[in-house]
């Protein structure tokens, strides 16, 4: 099967979003199946096109950045290639150009499935605003035209204005979770590199962005402290220049500073250090504040290092811990809130720690790309019948 990704922000660029089409391509083109990427060239010193284990990537060169999202005047012209090439059309949202492609899916009679990942929330502004406007006409333009439209959770699809206007499509198929068992040797590593030892670590894995909550975290520190004086925060993921949140990051800085030692960024780590790093940390926090954040992969991936997870109580986001018992559900926004499941949680690690066999249970790689590819055979197999409905 050749199957066509669409999206726009591919490796390196590290997201959520990115780390799970990754994954998904990855598996689908070892099942066997020509996979292509299609996405945008957002970094001019990246090549046009280049295989990535196993998968072809195509980059569209950009003309203009628009806030947060691209504009590429030869997507057209290279999308309408792509899918006639292709037998069916994967599509990752939010995605300005993907009502281009769902609707080339239609016209050429491809079967086309949509991933919606979150809710597009921009930064406050006039401007913003009708972007997300812009942005929101696309996305219901491609939900039309797509075959059917994957949700996470069934939680995140009954509480999304734009998912419930697709309940006749809707399919929930669980996030891609890869994470292997740090030795102790790694851990005992990373906390000495890091000067962890000797102390209680929360862990941040995350873009630093307005929508991850950070300065709740930062508010409910004081609270922390007062039981855990020596407690550190270690914050891995990109935290300087990101798209868009230079303002955020700016802001928040000078409170970072003021914290000395107790604030560490590592950076971004690569697949093979995400173990040591969710191993060395006695709690993971997801405190965001929006719909931009649909699940939070990061909470499984920290589970499965035998690390539990303190989340924002918003739909899907709550879901790990709810599905799981591994960690405590707090309040939106909320320091105070914030403080208290940190607490709990380091209070009561030993008992809330499950088995990482429960977590496999539950998520694995293998079970996602079994689900996307029973979906794509499905609906191939149904046009090719003339089916399709």
């Amino acid at each position: 099967m050749k199957i066509l990704v669409g999206l726009t922000y591919y490796r390196p660029h590290v997201s959520g979003l990115t780390i799970y089409v990754e994954r998904l391509a990855k598996a689908l083109a070892e099942r066997g199946h020509e996979v292509t990427v299609l996405t945008s060239r957002y970094d001019r010193s990246l090549p046009r096109e280049e295989r990535v284990a196993g998968v072809r990537v195509v980059r569209v060169p950009v003309l203009m950045r628009v806030s947060k999202g691209v504009i590429m005047p030869s997507f057209g012209l290279i999308a309408t290639k792509l899918v006639r090439e292709h037998d069916v059309i994967s599509l990752h949202l939010p995605q300005f150009d993907a009502a281009g492609l769902a609707v080339r899916g239609l016209l050429m009679r491809r079967p086309t499935v949509l991933t919606y990942h979150c809710d597009l929330h921009l930064p406050a502004g006039a401007f913003n605003r009708v972007v997300d406007r812009v942005v929101l006409v696309a996305n219901t333009m491609a939900g039309l035209a797509a075959d059917r439209v994957v949700a996470y959770t069934r939680d995140y699809a009954e509480n999304s204005p734009f998912l419930r206007g697709f309940r006749s499509k809707l399919e929930v198929i669980p996030p891609p979770v890869v994470m292997r068992t740090p030795t102790p040797d790694e851990v005992a590593e990373f906390r000495r590199r890091e000067g962890l030892e000797g102390h209680k670590v929360i862990g941040f894995a995350a873009r630093f962005a307005t929508e991850k909550g950070v300065e709740y975290l930062l508010d409910a520190l004081p609270l922390i402290r007062a039981e855990y004086p020596e407690v550190r925060v270690v914050f891995a993921g990109p935290y300087e220049r990101v798209m868009g949140e230079e303002a955020y990051y700016g802001r928040l800085r000078p409170r970072i500073d003021a914290l000395g030692d107790a604030w560490r960024f590592v950076g971004t780590l690569s697949s093979d250090q995400m173990p040591a790093f969710f191993g060395s940390c006695d709690c993971l926090v997801v405190p965001s504040i929006n719909s931009t954040e649909s699940f939070g992969l990061v909470q499984v991936e920290a589970m499965l290092c035998g690390t539990p997870s303190v989340a924002s109580d918003l739909p899907g986001v709550r879901q790990p811990v709810r599905m799981t018992g591994m960690g405590r559900v707090v309040p939106v926004a909320d320091g105070a809130g914030l403080a208290e499941g940190v607490l709990d949680v380091l209070r009561r690690r030993d008992e809330i720690v499950r088995p990482r066999e429960e977590i496999e249970a539950i998520f694995s790689l293998e079970r996602t790309v079994a689900e996307y590819d029973r979906l794509f055979t499905e609906l191939l197999n149904r046009r090719s019948s003339g089916a399709m409905g």
